[in-house]
């Protein structure tokens, strides 16, 4: 029977509901979708967001930069994969859904630097979605590894 292990991070942002950030199933391991969402107490903050606050404290404009948002997704699926002992090179598929496609460019620039041997890269789908779980958000990603498996325990 196939070893199923479950894997999430002590560190960087809990997940927000019940599931962990990586199962591995064999060689496999599936990364749940990922955000640029950074952990703490306090209000949820993502990387690539500034907020700007008017003299009261309120909030009066929000900036977003998708760019930054992916590099900062790319290094949390990284800290998921390296939890199940692997990293973000052994990924060998990825979904990148995008609430704008106009943000496409900015995504592949990060994307690139991430992963700048397109011969050795992983394959990926690009989707565009209405929405993420929260509205500062411009981008998630999904991501399939593979490596070693682990010796079955008996």
């Amino acid at each position: 029977m196939t070893r199923i292990e479950r894997h999430s991070r002590t560190t960087g942002a809990a997940a927000l509901a019940n599931y962990p950030h990586a199962v591995r199933v064999g060689e496999l391991v599936f990364v749940s979708g990922t955000s640029s969402r950074i952990a703490g107490p306090g209000p949820t903050r993502h990387e690539g967001v500034t907020l700007h606050h008017d003299a009261q404290g309120a909030v009066t404009r929000v900036e977003t930069d998708c760019e930054v948002q992916t590099a900062a997704v790319l290094r949390n699926i990284d800290g998921h994969l390296r939890s199940a002992g692997l990293t973000l090179q052994d990924v060998v598929d990825a979904t990148v859904f995008l609430v704008d496609m106009a943000d496409y460019a900015a995504m592949n620039r990060a994307w690139n630097a991430a992963f700048a041997d397109a011969a050795a890269g992983p394959a990926r789908t690009t989707v565009a979605v209405a929405a993420l779980p929260h509205p500062h958000l411009r981008v998630e990603i999904k991501a399939v590894a593979a490596g070693p498996a682990r010796p079955e325990v008996r």
